[in-house]
């Protein structure tokens, strides 16, 4: 046992003296309730804070059923139907489940719904269209063998993180939570007295962890409970008349479902966000902003602290905006699926501190007869580690039910372990910020509103089109770099923002967020990126980078990159250079590189050097241009292998071999963290398996190291 302190568990009124026997074993000071558990009132003198899950928006189904007006809406976009005949019939509901949503037919839907003729892209007028309540069937005067999509308002009668975990728990006979608005001004007034009468009710919880405050992501499930359409940065289910009116106000402009709906695309982060949806998202953010802090005020006032989940209803509270700040929060808490998604709450600012829950969650799906549960806590835990030694969370901890976690003692001996370890890192690291040996920039349209979030849908959850993206970014979460998110629009507006970056890293296919699109044909983006490089700077193209069909290019920054994609256009020129040659940024390579999904179609101009090239698709490659230089990858699957690959051609394009030996492990399995100000250097091995290296120091001297699977060591500077 290494001390107390910085850790969190569940609880529940079945497994009350379990809590005190992992509370002592994992040395937690603090105490949780989840969704479908209750706190037990006999342990309110355990000498533990308490935290209380608050629920704003859900738990009072009287209120909710008394006040129907005021139940949260969500727009959802009918499937594409073509008309065979010159009229068609749309059934609202066909696709999703009937006990979560249902069409709001209380509003005006001729100015809250949108019929589109997607054929043509026009809006039908009114006229042409009406609606059945009794059968949710919209009929649709149409022209014939055009696509008709139906966008309307739908109420949100069972809460859907609710009907998640009840599906995936199998709760049998429970009542549906609905979902109502605190934004309206009924519930605005009676969500006040409500949290004043919780706090009154439950004098020994010491911190209200809300979850969230007031908009769920996106989250839609079919007619079998499955989920149909999940975005863990959706706005479709922030949305009433009541907030569009305001909405309306606030910007001048009349409000269409269509900014929303997005072609059924639903603004995704792959989008390229229009201006009404900036809009109206920056609009969301000031508004939910000051509701919560209405919130955060009476929890001070009542002298407790107020913590916000990153999760379920978080939308609204973008953490790396400037809005955020301006609530107050004591803390924010989040699941930490990877690197990518720790830093997501480490390097939040404006709060006192932040904690992390960890996976497995103690839930039937994981912890069962002949399941896992240690795997995935040891994968989880060395995946985060990375990261949390640049960026130390404050805190961390577990959720679900404990009864389940403590049917396996292997598990409950594990835990044990990383509690002791994350408290001895955080006390060695003491807040001191981790040593950077370069500054690197990650450019895409959003910047910082989704710093370490790029390529996420749903959390850290694998898809083949994008884990190959992710992997970069995954990578930098633990690499010792400074790593900013900028975006198109903070260039156009700070002529001096790239004079302190050594690399600008572009990851992603043509036309999305990521990769630009557009902003790539505006000669002010393409002048300082250009104007960057060749005085000296460094770029780093993944995928498609700067791609944008225009101007007699597909890549616009292909004098740079030195490398072009065959798009059909150019079949008639002929390519010459696939000669392979050797590379520092290979130097550690023990086998072919695995790019991922990476890119087809990639060539070289003659005087780039290729790197890597498959069938003559150039998949790895670098120029020369001016004083500076690029790096072109197609694609980069996260693996410690290709975390030193990275991290090499980080160092190549910002001309910085000669710097590649500080703080630096000959054996990329292992990894050196130093702090500076504390005067304190860490080396930690991130495999299963013991590992030897050459451990070089700041001052270049070295010594050979040998570590046990997992094993930190940490030393005086």
């Amino acid at each position: 046992m290494n001390g107390k302190g910085r850790v969190t568990i569940p609880t529940d009124i079945d497994v009350i003296e379990g809590t005190k026997e992992l509370a002592r074993r994992w040395g937690a000071d603090a105490i949780r309730d989840c969704d479908g558990t209750d706190f037990p009132v006999e342990l309110k003198d355990e000498g533990l804070n308490v935290y209380s899950t608050y629920y704003t928006t859900r738990k009072d189904n009287a209120w909710a059923k008394a006040n129907p007006d005021e139940i949260q809406q969500m727009y959802i976009m009918t499937p594409r139907y073509t008309a065979t005949e010159e009229v068609l019939k749309v059934n609202l509901m066909k696709g999703l489940y009937p006990d979560m949503l249902t069409p709001n037919c209380r509003d005006d839907i001729k100015r809250w719904w949108e019929v589109i003729d997607r054929t043509t892209g026009d809006v039908v007028p009114v006229a042409d269209w009406s609606y059945d309540e009794a059968t949710t069937t919209v009929e649709i005067k149409t022209h014939r063998f055009h696509e008709y999509t139906v966008s309307f308002l739908a109420y949100i009668m069972w809460d859907p993180v609710h009907m998640y975990n009840a599906v995936v728990n199998d709760w049998q006979g429970v009542e549906h939570q609905i979902t109502f608005d605190v934004r309206q001004p009924k519930t605005h007034a009676f969500t006040m007295m409500r949290l004043r009468k919780f706090i009154e009710d439950h004098p020994y919880v010491n911190v209200l962890r809300f979850t969230t405050f007031f908009h769920q992501f996106t989250l839609i499930f079919d007619e079998m409970a499955r989920e149909k359409y999940v975005d863990w940065y959706g706005y479709s289910a922030s949305v009433s008349p009541y907030i569009l009116e305001q909405f309306e106000k606030e910007v001048g402009y009349t409000f269409r479902p269509e900014f929303i709906i997005d072609q059924g695309y639903y603004n995704n982060q792959y989008r390229i966000p229009s201006k009404e949806f900036s809009d109206y998202q920056a609009f969301q953010r000031r508004e939910v902003a000051k509701i919560a802090k209405e919130m955060v005020d009476i929890c001070h006032e009542c002298g407790k602290e107020a913590m916000m989940f990153l999760g379920d209803h978080w939308i609204g509270t973008e953490p790396f905006m400037e809005e955020f700040k301006t609530i107050g929060l004591d803390a924010v808490v989040g699941s930490v699926g990877n690197g990518c998604t720790l830093r997501l709450i480490s390097d939040i600012e404006g709060v006192k501190y932040t904690e992390g829950r960890f996976l497995p969650y103690f839930f039937p799906d994981t912890f069962y007869e002949g399941g896992n549960p240690v795997k995935e806590a040891k994968e989880n835990w060395v995946t985060a580690r990375r990261a949390i030694l640049r960026k130390p969370i404050d805190r961390i901890g577990y959720g679900g039910y404990l009864k389940l976690a403590m049917q396996f003692p292997d598990f409950v001996e594990y835990v044990e372990s990383v509690c002791d370890e994350f408290r001895v890192l955080y006390d060695n690291i003491k807040g001191c910020k981790a040593h950077s040996i370069k500054t690197v920039a990650v450019l895409n349209c959003w910047g910082k509103m989704r710093a370490w979030g790029n390529h996420m849908v749903h959390h850290a959850l694998y898809q083949k089109q994008n884990y190959s993206y992710y992997g970069i970014v995954e990578a930098l979460s633990g690499a010792p770099f400074d790593v900013r998110f900028i975006s198109f629009e903070d260039i156009l507006k700070d002529k001096n923002l790239l004079s302190d970056i050594d690399v600008i890293i572009n990851v992603g296919d043509t036309d999305t967020a990521h990769g630009g699109g557009e902003y790539w044909t505006n000669p002010q983006i393409i002048t300082a990126v250009t104007e960057f490089v060749y005085g000296g700077g460094g770029f780093i193209g993944v995928g498609e980078p700067s791609a944008h069909q225009a101007n007699g290019r597909f890549f616009q920054l292909a004098n740079i990159l030195g490398v072009e994609e065959e798009r059909g256009f150019t079949l008639g020129y002929d390519k010459y250079n696939w000669e392979e040659k050797k590379h520092f940024i290979l130097e550690d390579t023990t086998k072919e590189v695995d790019f991922g999904e990476g890119k087809k179609n990639i060539f070289a101009f003659e005087g780039t050097d290729i790197l890597v090239q498959r069938d003559k698709e150039v998949q790895l490659a670098v120029n020369s241009f001016g004083k500076g230089r690029s790096v072109y990858i197609s694609g980069l699957r996260y693996s410690f292998e290709n975390s030193r690959l990275l991290y090499r051609a980080i160092m190549w394009s910002a001309g910085a071999e000669a710097e590649l030996k500080k703080w630096f492990s000959s054996n990329f399995n292992v990894e050196v963290h130093a702090y500076l100000n504390s005067g304190k250097y860490c080396v930690v091995n991130n495999t299963y398996e013991p590992q030897s290296t050459t451990i070089y120091k700041g001052d270049g001297a070295s010594f050979e190291l040998k570590l046990a699977a997992n094993q930190i060591i940490w030393y005086e500077i």
